[in-house]
């Protein structure tokens, strides 16, 4: 039998011959073959990164990569996928409901839960990589607007709750004071991240629109005023309606009740949220936080999954579509620049420093603070979302992240996702400073 890795290239030739094929037709069959290689592409991907320890994120995003990058070893096969407007499409929803799935995992008692530690961390994390990622981009990219600056800081922002969770679990330190202050301050940095993304997208569109690269105080609070509106109604409005509609939806006998209920609920506030200006992953996030597995009993009592056990087959068939979508954007040829790779450096540097002023949050003595610090460093898909949202804006005919800058920031996201386990171990060991 042939081993693994002989598997991957076995399958790899296969796609390739199947693409090409597909080339002479038209309609739907080009879509169909792209979409099986781009699946199993990314889950062979994936397999990868779990056998070596790694988050299977990571593969799939090295997957997306390589098929973005075949052209330079004279292979060209994969080109087509990157103008894809259905595979986009699809990566557009996929990242949809992976927000949804975090707003799941994020509920609003434990954001009201969380200590002032947790809070003063989320706070020291968001604020501090912001103002460093602005100096950085400022620096490299001297010939920039200032919210292509902004844009990249908020990008240094995020945290990935889901990797340091997992990482954690693995450890067996989810029992720890310093694992609940790091997840409740990821939970409120995610947050403080999404409200920080609704305005500077909300500021990048509205510059886009009036065609002027400045914006006054009056648009500025109105757009701030409006992500916080958004946000607010989204969660008591949305949770008054939610709840209502799964009373009027329990009447019902058909089946798949449940899964169409939540999904209706992501996919409008998700709707919404664009409609008011914000990105539609804040609608996402938000119709996530507000749903309660409670609200489903009735379901339940017929035997029907968690909300999460319907949603989850969805959420694997779609959201490594997105993953891989953002590994096509990463060109190889940038690096032959020593400014991209200094670029590239100064982010990670920037994005790990900016977290560990975290640890200056924590006010409880005897804890170990480092912990903390190296908890909040993973940008994981977090920081992939915010990168894809700025490849996709558009200000004067031209996307606010350039090839080079999208990168620069996959290759900090990726750093700082590897290197977070074998830290959080080291430091774990070392005990309380």
């Amino acid at each position: 039998m042939a081993s693994f890795p002989l598997r991957i290239l076995l399958f790899f030739a296969a796609a390739s011959g199947l693409w090409a094929a597909s080339g002479d037709h038209g309609g739907l069959i080009p879509y169909l073959f792209a979409l099986v290689g781009i699946l199993l592409a990314a889950k062979v991907g994936g397999e990868v990164f779990e056998r070596l320890g790694l988050p299977a994120v990571l593969g799939e995003l090295l997957t997306g990569m390589i098929l973005g990058n075949l052209h330079l070893a004279g292979i060209d096969w994969a080109e087509p996928l990157k103008q894809m407007r259905a595979m986009e499409a699809i990566a557009e929803v996929g990242v949809i409901l992976l927000l949804f799935e975090v707003g799941l995992e994020s509920h609003m008692r434990d954001l009201l839960a969380v200590g002032s530690s947790a809070m003063l961390v989320a706070a020291l994390g968001v604020v501090m990589p912001i103002g460093l990622g602005y100096g950085v981009s400022a620096f490299f990219l001297n010939d920039a607007a200032w919210y292509v600056h902004l844009f990249v800081g908020a990008t240094l922002a995020a945290t990935s709750v889901g990797i340091t969770a997992r990482v954690l679990r693995d450890l067996k330190k989810m029992d720890t004071k310093e694992a609940k202050i790091i997840l409740g301050a990821a939970v409120v940095d995610d947050v403080l991240g999404l409200v920080i993304l609704a305005i500077v997208t909300g500021l990048v569109s509205s510059i886009g629109a009036g065609g002027e690269a400045t914006i006054a105080a009056g648009p500025l609070l109105f757009i701030i005023g409006k992500a916080v509106a958004f946000l607010a109604g989204a969660i008591i409005v949305g949770r008054f309606v939610h709840v209502r509609l799964v009373r009027v939806g329990s009447r019902f006998r058909v089946p798949g009740m449940a899964l169409v209920i939540a999904i209706t609920h992501c996919f409008t506030l998700a709707a919404l949220a664009a409609v008011m200006g914000l990105d539609p992953i804040v609608g996402a996030f938000a119709a996530g936080l507000v749903l309660e597995e409670s609200d489903y009993e009735e379901f339940h009592r017929r035997g029907s999954l968690t909300v999460e056990e319907l949603v989850r087959p969805l959420s694997t068939l779609l959201i490594p579509v997105f993953f891989v979508s953002m590994g096509l954007k990463v060109d190889f040829a940038a690096f032959a620049s020593w400014k991209v790779i200094a670029f590239a450096a100064a982010l990670t540097v920037a994005a790990i420093a900016g977290k560990q002023v975290c640890a200056l949050g924590v006010l409880e003595k005897g804890l170990n603070r480092g912990v903390v610090g190296i908890g909040m460093i993973p940008r994981g898909e977090v920081g992939l979302i915010f990168t894809g949202i700025g490849a996709s804006l558009v200000v004067f005919q031209r996307p606010i992240l350039s090839a080079e800058t999208v990168s620069a920031l996959v290759v900090m996201v990726v750093l700082t996702t590897v290197m977070t386990p074998p830290l959080l171990k080291i430091f774990f060991a070392r005990g309380a400073r």
